[in-house]
This record gives structure tokens, C-alpha cells and sequence, in this order.
């Protein structure tokens, strides 16, 4: 996987994405949950694991702090 992220907003907190990136399950193996509800994280994938791309965020108090595009696959 390749990825790159941005903080783009104060209170940014490194704690929290670390937590949400500790929630990765066997169903969704990319970068955290599709949704975290101990604050307010969102991750969307688009394609399959051999193929896909996707795009994280972090939101507090619905102002936007925290972005991630990241894609990658299978390698043979």
C-alpha cells in the first residue's frame, strides 16, 4: 500500500488516528474502520485488496482536520 496523509486543520491529535489505525480487522484490511465512533473518522475503499484505492478523514466538531489517499494491491 501507498499512501499519504495531511493534517489541515487544528486539534489534530496523532493518539487518536494511531487508535483508529489499531482497528484494522480481517474484513477491511486497509488503513482503519469504514467508520469509528469514538470521534468522528471515516475511511472509504473503492476496488477489491488485489486492486484499490481509497480516501480517509478525520473530522472535529465538523470541521475537516485530517486527510489520507492511499491505493495499492496484490504484488506477484
Amino acid at each position: 500500500m501507498n499512501y499519504t496523509g495531511r493534517v489541515i486543520g487544528d486539534n489534530f491529535n496523532n493518539g487518536f488516528l494511531k487508535e483508529v489505525l489499531l482497528q484494522v480487522t480481517e474484513k477491511f484490511l486497509y488503513r482503519g474502520p469504514q467508520m469509528y465512533t469514538n470521534g468522528d473518522y471515516h475511511c472509504r475503499v473503492d476496488g477489491e485488496f488485489v486492486w484499490f484505492q481509497g480516501y480517509e478523514d478525520i473530522f472535529y466538531l465538523d470541521e475537516k482536520i485530517y486527510e489520507c489517499y492511499f491505493h495499492g494491491g496484490v504484488i506477484q
